[in-house]
């Protein structure tokens, strides 16, 4: 109804709202969580020589963006029980050419956030997390979105709210969102304010850097704050959902469960990750097919990025992050999501276990 199609009122209206949520000063949102990504890691002046330092386990998409800037990823290894990224293997990481550092909350659960901030401070890199799984999640207290220098969502539609493609960058720093902002449109600026070259017509617009044309459509931005409304009774689901899956897997041999939630955290839970005990892992495919062939959308998150073929023609080899490389041998996420109905869990847990039991 506004008359716009790009970069209006609902764009505006969006960003308020996701700010005002995650309690973070500026949000500006882009046409997907990759493209959110790369403008984070330009914002952080990541660039050729430097290095920034991500997980083995997650999507393909942390790391890529490395690469967009013409610098490189380096693989922290995981903690073996939450997939979370290890604080001490990512702390062995650090070269006097490390930039920023990526924590990425996987399946929704938040990552150490405390030991990343210390680590960060100690060393005085810039913290980017990676919480495109992990909106309407919490730490100690606060939002995920309130902790890092930058803070990354993702609304593809399988995630906690959509806009059909998009995502997002909140943080606290001004400069860091002038420089989002102007990634996003061709690295031009129409903010008099910002020139380098002063007293220019009003007409004038400057291109200050090279952009992209990253822009989330209206249509897009206005489906995302409808969505957001209803974040809160989505998580709600979502963590019922998981603890419906504890109760009916408690006792189920061979099964390793997700961590229950600490006290201190919140999980999203974008995933209802289980694995098999190392006894039975090699079976793990075996297991997945035969889920399928009942009509279970079972799936494997991730292939840890450094085995893919791309990353392998780049020098990357198995056995660089050995508890990633386990972890994603051994994992099954079985299907979760808002509209999950407890007869559709008992199915599929009473399936997992006839199929574990014939193994």
């Amino acid at each position: 109804r506004s008359g716009w199609l790009t970069q209006g009122p609902a764009l505006a209206g969006f960003e308020k709202a996701i700010a005002k949520k995650v309690d973070a000063k500026f949000a500006v949102a882009f046409n997907s969580g990759t493209a959110a990504l790369h403008a984070a890691y330009f914002a952080a002046d990541v660039g050729k020589g430097d290095e920034v330092i991500v997980p083995a386990l997650t999507f393909a998409a942390t790391a890529n963006a490395v690469l967009y800037l013409n610098a490189s990823p380096m693989f922290a290894d995981s903690d073996s029980e939450t997939g979370n990224m290890s604080v001490a293997d990512a702390r062995k990481k650090i070269t006097k050419r490390t930039k920023a550092i990526v924590p990425v909350d996987y399946g929704g659960r938040p990552a150490d956030l405390r030991a990343f901030r210390a680590l960060a401070k100690k060393h005085k890199l810039v913290l980017i997390e990676d919480a495109a799984q992990a909106l309407g999640a919490e730490y100690r207290g606060k939002p995920v979105g309130a902790h890092a220098d930058m803070t990354i969502f993702s609304f593809h539609p399988v995630k906690s709210i959509t806009t059909g493609e998009g995502g997002i960058v909140v943080t606290d720093s001004e400069t860091y969102a002038h420089a989002l902002r102007l990634f996003r449109n061709h690295g031009i600026s129409k903010d008099a304010a910002t020139f380098v070259r002063k007293g220019r017509a009003a007409w004038y617009q400057e291109m200050q850097a090279l952009g992209y044309n990253y822009h989330l459509p209206e249509m897009s931005a206005a489906l995302g704050e409808s969505q957001l409304k209803r974040l809160d009774s989505y998580i709600m689901k979502r963590r019922a959902a998981a603890l419906r899956y504890r109760k009916l897997l408690a006792s189920v041999p061979n099964l390793i469960l997700p961590p229950a939630e600490h006290a201190h955290e919140k999980s999203a839970w974008h995933l209802y990750p289980v694995r098999l005990a190392p006894d039975i892992a090699h079976k793990r495919d075996d297991i997945f097919a035969h889920l399928h062939k009942t009509g279970i959308g079972a799936q494997v998150h991730h292939v840890p990025v450094h085995l893919h073929l791309f990353y392998e023609r780049l020098g990357h080899r198995a056995g660089l992050c050995p508890n990633a490389e386990a972890f994603v041998a051994s994992e099954i996420s079985i299907p979760l999501f808002p509209r999950i109905t407890p007869k559709q869990q008992k199915f599929i847990a009473d399936t997992l276990k006839r199929i574990l039991a014939q193994i």
